[in-house]
């Protein structure tokens, strides 16, 4: 038997009795975070949803200044409250999320045609009450707009006249790219998953033989080195590409427990979808193996490893980082930028775009190369004799 897949068979077989090493490469890796993600976004989704059907209530200084404003304001679902004494205290202590407080000249410039003013007072700071605030600043502006259309008509005067720019909306997004903004992290969750699903199995395949003082029994066989290695890197690889199935499994639930339908998106995650996933992330998958085995090697102690392999978890992190403040216009060039060309491209899918045959061969042109990169600095480490010196 070839003795690359003798290691691989050797690695696989001792990791797969290791409790540590499965929870994390296939549990805590690939599952914890689209169980996570999927049960706050449907808490979150559906209590924002009942905000929005459902009264509330508002206290209004001055309601008895301008009893049709409050009328309007009762037949959209919002009941005024009583008058509070200090409404900037109130929004502050969360007593309340918007506080209506009508000038005490309303009636007398009403009387007068004149310009009228409400406040809305609301702290733009707290997520939880933008739904509340936007319902009450949507009826109080379309309670403007109808009464100054009937000032207009009192004086024999067309409404429109009052408006000669009208902005009319074509919006081109579609129920399939709307998806991508709230999924947009999808990419990072991808390759993080990539990454914790092979990093414990790659210390414990170098750092961790080093501290058993098991590698220098394995490098006196008369194997080359490089077979060792290789067979090393394909059980990473595996774990690695198991971990990001799950992950893509997981995530292909999200569609049932997140009310879509309400949101107006289209979520598709099946198997197309992840069958073009795992096509771009293939190159990640082998450059993260060789990039953590070889981090790894430098370690004398699992520990010593894990540190390092922490400081590594902030690569994954940039692109993503990156285009979600900074957002990036494409260019052809960006795919075959390792991790940047994977998140662009899954994006894309999200997006129900696609990726062409060209995006493609650049994500896996540009991965590979740097995976060959790795995987041959890592191979020069392995030639190292001070690997397999423990101390």
């Amino acid at each position: 038997m070839n003795s690359s897949i003798v290691v691989f068979m050797k690695e696989v077989r001792e990791n797969l009795r290791d409790r540590r090493t499965l929870i994390n490469a296939l549990i805590t890796g690939p599952l914890l975070g689209p169980v996570m993600f999927i049960m706050l976004m449907n808490v979150m989704v559906n209590r924002e949803l009942a905000k929005v059907d459902q009264p509330i209530s508002v206290p209004v200084i001055g309601a008895a200044l301008a009893p049709n404003l409050v009328a309007s304001l009762k037949s959209a679902g919002i009941d005024a409250l009583p008058a509070v004494s200090d409404p900037e205290a109130a929004v502050h202590d969360q007593r309340a999320d918007v506080v209506i407080r009508i000038a005490p000249d309303y009636a007398q410039a009403w009387n007068k045609g004149q310009p009228v003013q409400v406040e809305l007072i609301y702290d733009s700071s707290r997520r939880d009450a933008s739904t509340p605030v936007q319902r009450v600043r949507s009826v109080v502006e379309s309670y403007g707009r109808r009464e100054g259309a009937m000032r207009l008509i009192a004086r024999g005067m067309a409404p429109i006249t009052a408006w000669p720019v009208q902005v009319a909306d074509r919006d081109q997004a579609t129920s399939q790219s709307r998806s991508a903004l709230m999924f947009s992290f999808l990419p990072y969750f991808f390759v993080l998953t990539v990454f914790l699903g092979g990093m414990y199995l790659a210390i414990d395949v170098t750092a961790g033989e080093r501290e058993r003082q098991s590698m220098e029994p394995l490098f006196v066989n008369p194997v080359a080195r490089w077979k060792i290695l290789a067979g090393k890197l394909a059980a990473i690889c595996v774990f690695s590409t198991v971990s990001l199935f799950l992950s893509l499994a997981a995530f292909a639930t999200a569609p049932f427990f997140i009310p879509i339908e309400k949101l107006g998106i289209a979520l598709d995650l099946g198997f197309s979808f992840a069958s073009r996933v795992v096509l771009l992330m293939l190159p990640l998958i082998i450059l993260m193996a060789a990039l953590q085995s070889l981090v790894a090697a430098f370690a004398k102690s699992y520990r010593e490893a894990q540190t390092y392999q922490s400081i590594l978890m902030i690569i994954p992190v940039l692109p993503s980082a990156l285009m979600s403040v900074m957002p990036i216009k494409a260019e052809a060039w960006m795919y075959a930028v390792p991790l940047l060309g994977q998140n662009l491209g899954i994006v894309q899918l999200l997006r129900g775009d696609g990726v062409t045959g060209q995006q493609v061969l650049l994500c896996m042109a540009g991965g590979f190369a740097a995976a060959a990169v790795a995987v041959a600095a890592t191979a020069y480490m392995y030639r190292s004799e001070r690997l397999a010196i423990s101390g």
